[in-house]
């Protein structure tokens, strides 16, 4: 028998057909005939023999910036994947010694990303309300060193949004300093009234988007990031992919990007009784708790403080037994990710019954073989 870790990804992959994949925020609702269509048709046309257009297909170009509401002369870089984007602009305009502004919990790839350059991120702590930065916090870690502003919004994991008025005291902020604004956008289709910070100050914010989530693309890879064009091409050094981005990822985001007014608002209304129904289920175990509702995002938490389990116990009694994949909150906070499991569900309504199924059954197993407190 092996003494290897248990490998939670190696085994749902290896069961793919079979897993409700509750786990990495991936969509399952998006135009999945819209998309096999078009790559069936760049497949029959052969297009993967040539190189794409370096700087990304002119349809393309032109239907992201029309969706995030940005000018035709904006500029524009395409990528493999927003992470990729991410990290080309970090490497880019952070030097050792920077600082820069973020949160715990928090997407913290980035926050690797942002050590690989030499530079460190100030964390302040929002696992408790409001459950997300405000412009006063942001304001008071300002230091000589800062050099950027790090606004995840919607945020993974927490599912919180940014009220405009917040997101406009951020950028502000950002402009007085003269500070960079990351505004990491990737879940913003998922919320009630999205605002990009580039609208309060568009010289100092990076947009970084992505279609992964939105379109239900995550396996194409395919995101960027827009900006001001002389912000953007400073990025633009750090490319490596200089032959440019996948066809086929390009013309499934160009057919989604397309017909996105057709199918977008019923994938929100999925989504929202998707998150109801996932509530009922936490209401009903006792010691469960969703720190944020409704969340803004096609993922929350579910803190499991009060049940005496812990949440990667949790992932994998849920994996083995049911084929259901949620995840363990610890590569998403350094400080508060024993409390909680993550749990996505822009997912068909089975998948949904599946974890109502599995979450509580797991949960109450878990407690019932964890040893009993010792007396104070």
């Amino acid at each position: 028998m092996s003494d290897a870790p248990f490998d939670a990804f190696r085994f749902a992959h290896e069961h793919w057909d079979e897993i409700a994949w509750l786990s990495q925020n991936t969509n399952h609702l998006g135009p999945s005939r819209i998309v096999q269509e078009a790559l069936a048709e760049a497949v029959r046309a052969r297009h993967y023999e040539g190189y794409p257009f370096a700087p990304g297909a002119p349809e393309l170009r032109d239907l992201v910036l029309k969706d995030l509401g940005f000018p035709a002369d904006a500029g524009l870089q395409i990528s493999a994947g927003g992470t990729e984007a991410l990290y080309m602009l970090i490497r880019a305009l952070l030097a050792p010694g920077d600082e820069v502004v973020a949160s715990d919990p928090s997407y913290l790839i980035i926050h690797r990303f942002i050590e690989l350059a030499g530079a460190r991120t100030r964390n302040l702590e929002i696992y408790a309300p409001p459950f997300r930065l405000t412009a006063e916090r942001v304001r008071e870690a300002i230091s000589p060193k800062t050099r950027m502003i790090l606004l995840i919004d919607p945020l993974n994991p927490l599912g919180s949004g940014y009220p405009a008025e917040e997101v406009r005291a951020i950028a502000e902020i950002a402009h007085d300093h003269h500070l960079l604004l990351l505004n990491d956008v990737t879940y913003r289709d998922f919320a009630d009234r999205p605002t990009l910070a580039a609208t309060f100050a568009p010289e100092e914010t990076l947009t970084v988007w992505s279609v992964s989530k939105n379109c239900g693309l995550a396996g194409l890879r395919l995101g960027g990031l827009a900006g001001r064009p002389e912000l953007v091409a400073r990025v633009a050094k750090f490319n490596t992919n200089d032959l440019g981005v996948n066809v086929l990822a390009q013309a499934a985001a160009v057919a989604a990007l397309r017909s996105k007014p057709t199918w977008i608002d019923g994938l929100r209304q999925q989504v929202r009784a998707n998150q109801e129904r996932i509530r009922e289920v936490v209401a009903g175990v006792p010691g469960a708790s969703l720190p944020v509702f409704p969340s803004q995002a096609n993922m929350f938490c579910i803190d499991l403080g009060g049940t005496g389990t812990r949440p990667e116990a949790v992932q994998r009694e849920m994996l083995l037994t049911d084929r259901v994949f949620v995840r363990a909150g610890n590569y998403l906070s350094p400080r508060f990710g024993g409390r909680f499991v993550r749990v996505s569900f822009s997912n068909p309504p089975e998948d949904i019954e599946r974890f109502a199924r599995s979450f509580p059954r797991a949960v109450e197993l878990l407690r019932s073989a964890a040893p009993a407190p010792r007396p104070a």
